[in-house]
């Protein structure tokens, strides 16, 4: 029993031993006060983007928001600080979006250390692949989605009821429907890796189609910005369809 206890000790050590050299740890491994320094850093370093993109895209913020109320038409503002601060949340929106690469990157370089060489490398592939897709998300909420629901919603208007929207509530309204459609399409690589790391398959996908079904919509109802069947399907559609394209690609280019 001692000596069999003594083999299976040795195998762990041996197990420990070959992480630490995929992990490439350092002689003198970092404190946790030396993380929290760090941490601190990367921080610093994504505000300071993030405030700098913020600033540059203030120079501009006009044409930004001519273009981001394209599809509603003429807007009001009605109270004296709304036109200002909606300046300053269009500036900051549009600076994060700028600058996002370098904030993503700050991330990365703070935890790779703690990754293994494959693990590295798989991140190093998908962290291009995921910015570019919140992009795309972006793209397709603002093109496709966005005039679709203004049209929708001034569709009320009447004869004696006519729309006025206001600036700060359009803006508002337009970063909380483009930023779920960014994070939304992110889904297919989030389904990749999994199939990949072999947790999922596009069998088991398939037989859970129907959940997923009640989950989009679910959080098609709780992220949406208007509380209606139609913002549920705004959100709701795209994640399905997202999810069938999933399944056959996992299907085409792993054959599970």
């Amino acid at each position: 029993m001692s000596e069999t206890t003594s083999q299976q000790e040795q195998a762990m050590d041996q197990d420990q031993a070959q992480l630490n050299s995929q992990r490439e740890l350092p002689v003198a491994e970092m404190t946790i006060v030396d993380h929290l320094q760090e941490l601190r850093q990367r921080i610093i370093i994504a505000l300071t983007a993030i405030i700098a993109g913020s600033t540059a895209c203030y120079f501009f913020v006009e044409k930004i928001i001519a273009y981001i109320i394209r599809p509603a038409g003429k807007l009001y503002y009605m109270n004296p600080a709304e036109a200002f601060m909606a300046y300053i949340k269009t500036a900051v929106f549009s600076g994060f979006l700028l600058v996002l690469p370098i904030v993503l990157y700050q991330a990365w370089a703070f935890i790779v250390p703690a990754l293994t060489r494959s693990e590295r490398k798989l991140f190093v592939a998908l962290m291009p692949v995921s910015v570019v897709l919140f992009y795309i998300g972006l793209a397709f909420s603002y093109f496709l989605v966005l005039p679709m629901a203004v049209t929708f919603f001034m569709g009320f208007a009447t004869d004696t009821l006519q729309p006025m929207f206001s600036l700060g509530q359009y803006i508002s309204f337009v970063i909380s429907l483009l930023f779920p459609f960014g994070f939304i399409f992110e889904l297919p690589l989030f389904i990749m890796v999994l199939a990949k790391m072999g947790i999922i398959s596009s069998t088991f996908l398939v037989s859970k189609r129907k959940v997923v079904l009640v989950g989009a919509f679910v959080v098609g109802g709780v992220v949406s910005p208007t509380p209606d069947i139609f913002g549920q399907l705004m959100l709701a559609l795209p994640l399905m369809l997202l999810f069938e394209m999933s399944v056959w690609v996992i299907r085409v280019w792993f054959g599970k």
